[in-house]
């Protein structure tokens, strides 16, 4: 049988707490996991489909969640990604994204066929993507040949940075140049409006952060942009291109569609999880584990230094898996086997007491440790 030895445990991975399902989205689990359930009911394109209600969802809940005109379902934010680059691309064109990118977008970027410009971090400790470096970036490249897209992470996978995509998408805007917003860790964990920031596309991910099985993804847009990375197929005139015709279906669908009111609801709770967070981060610091990147933290993601564990792995018996082992025996999920000395971690959608016991565990560790 095939069972999650974690499945009770608390859960602190970055990847995983905010796709944790609801209990609606486990009971659409059962009731669409067959094959193709929601195929069934398909006459020609997915997005279509209005019993089950993925019509009103796709066009109508899900542009205003997103704050777009157009709204599509991808079978990732990767793929979403790839569907804009792949339109937008031309022969010996570029992509300007910043230097925090997850390297799903260098794959996307290279897939399309686009060459690469990286708008450098600032390094340790805080790894911050400056806006006026964004326009250097941008000036430089464009004397190597055409820019044809931007892209900005938001926030970064590594540290949880959250840079100022205000003020990207003005200088984006100001070099007529479209920008792209990855928020696989922002969307349905944070308010996060397309028109409100002023970019012309965003993707995000639904079992990252919207409490679905996954994989799947959702891509918003301009409407300006739609006849682009819409365009259709000139055989099968109601399948769009890039998005191979279909895209993500049955559970991974029903379950992001059955979340959906409770994501809504948990995103205007975001500024307690960034004060959790926040005071998460204070109190490992007190115990010698140093939070890096942006500073105070404005998101839940947290990349922390701890030369205090690794200076125990050199020592303890399982060395650098003394940590996860600890961390297992306490019931603990989330920190990759062998790391100790940098790791990241999540305090989205955790409780109270469970912050705590995990503080707790840290600091029992490491007195543990200590002694011997």
């Amino acid at each position: 049988m095939l069972k999650r030895q974690t499945k009770d445990f608390i859960n602190i991975d970055p990847l995983q707490t905010g796709g944790r399902l609801t209990e609606e989205a486990k009971e659409a689990l059962l009731e669409w996991g067959d094959g193709y359930s929601v195929c069934d009911f398909c006459t020609g394109r997915l997005d279509e489909i209005r019993n089950p209600p993925v019509y009103d969802f796709v066009h109508k809940d899900l542009p205003e969640f997103l704050g777009c005109d157009i709204a599509r379902i991808t079978t990732g934010a990767r793929e979403g990604m790839f569907a804009v680059m792949n339109a937008l691309a031309k022969k010996d064109t570029w992509i300007v994204m910043d230097g925090n990118a997850h390297y799903s977008s260098y794959v996307s970027a290279e897939r399309a066929k686009l060459n690469v410009a990286e708008v450098p971090n600032t390094g340790y400790p805080e790894y911050l993507i400056k806006a006026e470096k964004f326009a250097e970036v941008i000036e430089e490249t464009k004397k190597k040949g055409e820019v044809v897209l931007a892209m900005i992470t938001y926030p970064d996978g590594n540290y949880g940075n959250l840079p100022d995509v205000k003020k990207i998408a003005e200088i984006c805007e100001s070099q007529d140049l479209p920008l792209l917003v990855n928020g696989a860790y922002a969307v349905g964990r944070m308010p996060l409006k397309l028109k409100e920031i002023g970019a012309d596309f965003i993707v995000g991910s639904g079992h990252k952060s919207m409490a679905s099985s996954g994989p799947i993804g959702v891509l918003g847009m301009k409407k300006e942009w739609e006849e682009i990375v819409l365009k259709r197929s000139s055989k099968h005139k109601n399948k769009e291109i890039e998005l191979l015709g279909c895209t993500a279906r049955g559970a991974s669908l029903m379950t992001l569609m059955a979340s959906f009111p409770a994501v809504k609801k948990r995103v205007e709770k975001w500024d307690e999880e960034v004060k959790k967070a926040r005071e998460f981060a204070s109190k490992m610091e007190e115990l010698g584990i140093i939070q890096l990147g942006e500073k105070p933290h404005n998101h839940d993601l947290m990349f922390f230094e701890a030369k205090i564990l690794y200076e125990i792995s050199k020592k303890a018996k399982d060395g650098r898996f003394f940590l996860y082992k600890e961390l297992k025996k306490r019931r603990i999920h989330g920190i990759k086997a062998g790391l100790t000395k940098h790791f990241k971690l999540s305090t989205y959608g955790l409780k109270q007491e469970e912050v705590d016991y995990v503080l707790q565990a840290f600091k029992e560790i490491i007195e543990a440790y200590a002694k011997t």
